[in-house]
């Protein structure tokens, strides 16, 4: 009966496809045509991620003059299903992510996803996304010891393991997107996915590494300022579960506020202003405590807010700062505050909890007068401790992943990316040198391990980047694509990539080769 919905919706969708009145796409920029606003002469918001845009493309009636056949059609310039009309905009795409490939640790990598993505416009005030992926595959070995001790895959949520598939995992995941523009000032998204506030690679604020979660996000824009707040509910796969009354709820659960303000000083400053609050769903006796209506206000200062229901929560700060130096040239930076006491910050005495991380970095266009090569370089460096807590319930964590950087905190990576576009043509290559310091021991906590509680550090004084087990990471990737369908980025991808980890007590090398059919334009971060 399902297929014969499909196909009768496939069907009525394409055959009044050739309406001649139309409706603008609203869309989302994603992170391969986000170079548009920066090159842009107007200094656009490019912080806040997802951008919703307005899109006149499909304005266009197709030239019935070039002979494609339908085929054609859908496999190089359209969406699977489509219908534009006057007063809405449906698209439907199959989304395979189909590689096979190969480790020099004697093991054979593939990845099967199928996925769809349902995309729809109502006027040009309303916008709905709903995507699902069904997955399964074997990863490379460093991957699979992420994966032995947090049990989720990289972005992607939980797993199972299917020995029928030879030992391969098997995980499932979804998105889901309503945006909603009442006046021209005022959007409104109710979501299940992530959000990105930055302009860098990286997000040392609050970044799209993790797994999807909920979360409601208002934003206005008046003048030159952009405003939003956000309400998330996060899962802590880690904490202790107090009393079987809470194990029926299934995973611990944990809530997140955040305000950021990105101010357009000038036609080439941008500063932003970040605050965040996260606490548990419970205390540590076990009682249920819920949303706290305390942050529920959009406007209100967290820090205030926290310290007037008991300082029991996790209250961070940052800035995110944005300067475009030349027209094709811009420059970004982010400060990130965990904790701060002017005494200890300014004493130089190394405390542990002067927590904070610091970003800098380069956007350059059109490098050497070659269109489309673009080329990005950043530094980002975490002190010891910084996004740790009391309990898991309080840190700056989601699924067992950090909300900000990969590596947690306690390290310093340095970064190069280098983009050519030509044509239908993409090449991509990335360089990530990273020094960290790391547990030698289970009991230890140097303060990498952002899932260990602060309480039980290993020293008050003298902590510095990079205490405890001295570790060099390398990992650098090249990936070469021929965009298929640019619609929903269907593209012939091969890649190889090589991770090389060192430290006084061990050093794994992996060189890793990929060959596939890919899609979507979700963005993973396996470079850690």
């Amino acid at each position: 009966m399902k297929y014969f919905f499909i196909i009768l919706m496939g069907t009525l969708l394409t055959s009044v496809a050739s309406a001649q009145e139309k409706l603008p796409v609203i869309s989302p920029y994603n992170y391969l045509n986000i170079r548009e606003l920066f090159l842009d002469s107007v200094n656009r918001h490019t912080a806040l991620k997802t951008i919703l845009r307005e899109d006149t493309s499909g304005l266009y009636d197709i030239d019935t003059t070039e002979k494609r056949s339908f085929f054609h059609r859908k496999l190089f310039k359209e969406h699977l299903l489509e219908f534009r009309q006057k007063d809405y905009n449906v698209f439907i795409d199959f989304l395979p992510d189909f590689t096979i490939g190969r480790s020099n640790r004697d093991k054979t990598l593939w990845l099967n996803t199928r996925g769809a993505r349902v995309q729809a416009n109502i006027g040009k005030k309303f916008y709905m996304e709903s995507s699902f992926y069904e997955n399964q595959g074997v990863f490379p070995v460093y991957i699979d010891s992420f994966v032995s001790a947090s049990r989720v895959i990289p972005g992607q949520g939980a797993i199972k393991y299917s020995d029928k598939l030879g030992k391969s995992y098997d995980f499932a995941n979804v998105n889901a997107l309503i945006s909603y523009t009442p006046i021209q000032f005022f959007n409104v998204t109710l979501g299940y996915g992530n959000n990105f506030f930055g302009d860098g690679y990286r997000s040392l604020i609050l970044s799209d590494i993790p797994f999807s979660y909920p979360y409601l996000r208002m934003t206005t824009e008046l003048g030159r300022v952009q405003y939003t707040a956000m309400w998330a509910q996060f899962i802590d796969k880690q904490g202790k579960t107090y009393g079987q009354a809470y194990e029926d709820r299934g995973f611990n659960k944990k809530w997140g506020a955040f305000h950021f303000l990105d101010w357009n000083v000038s036609r080439k400053l941008t500063i932003g202003l970040f605050d965040a609050i996260v606490w548990g769903d419970v205390d540590t006796s076990g009682m249920k405590r819920g949303f706290d209506w305390s942050y529920a206000n959009p406007i209100i200062f967290l820090r205030p807010a926290e310290y007037s229901v008991g300082s029991s929560d996790n209250a961070t700060l940052g800035m995110n700062v944005k300067y475009k130096l030349l027209p094709k040239l811009t420059t970004y930076g982010q400060f990130f505050l965990d904790e701060f006491k002017f005494k200890e910050f300014f004493g130089n005495k190394g405390w542990w909890a002067n927590k904070w991380g610091l970003q800098a970095g380069f956007r350059s266009f059109d490098l050497f007068k070659v269109p489309n090569l673009d080329l990005q370089g950043e530094f980002n460096m975490v002190r010891p401790y910084t996004y740790s807590f009391r309990n898991t319930l309080g840190n700056y964590a989601h699924y067992n992943q950090s909300l900000a950087h990969p590596q947690g905190a306690n390290f310093k990576e340095a970064l190069g990316i280098l983009n050519y576009h030509y044509k239908r043509w993409n090449l991509r290559g990335q360089l990530t040198f990273t020094q960290f310091g790391a547990d030698r021991t289970p009991k230890d906590n140097v303060g990498q391990n952002i899932f260990k509680s602060y309480n039980d550090r290993n020293q008050e004084y003298n902590n510095k980047i990079g205490q405890g087990l001295k570790t060099n990471l390398f990992y650098g990737q090249g990936t070469v694509a021929f965009v298929l369908n640019p619609k929903y980025n269907l593209r012939l991808e091969a890649s190889a990539a090589l991770r090389n980890e060192k430290n006084d007590l061990r050093t794994n090398r992996e060189f890793i080769f990929n060959f596939g059919l890919r899609s979507t334009f979700r963005q993973f971060y396996y470079d850690f």
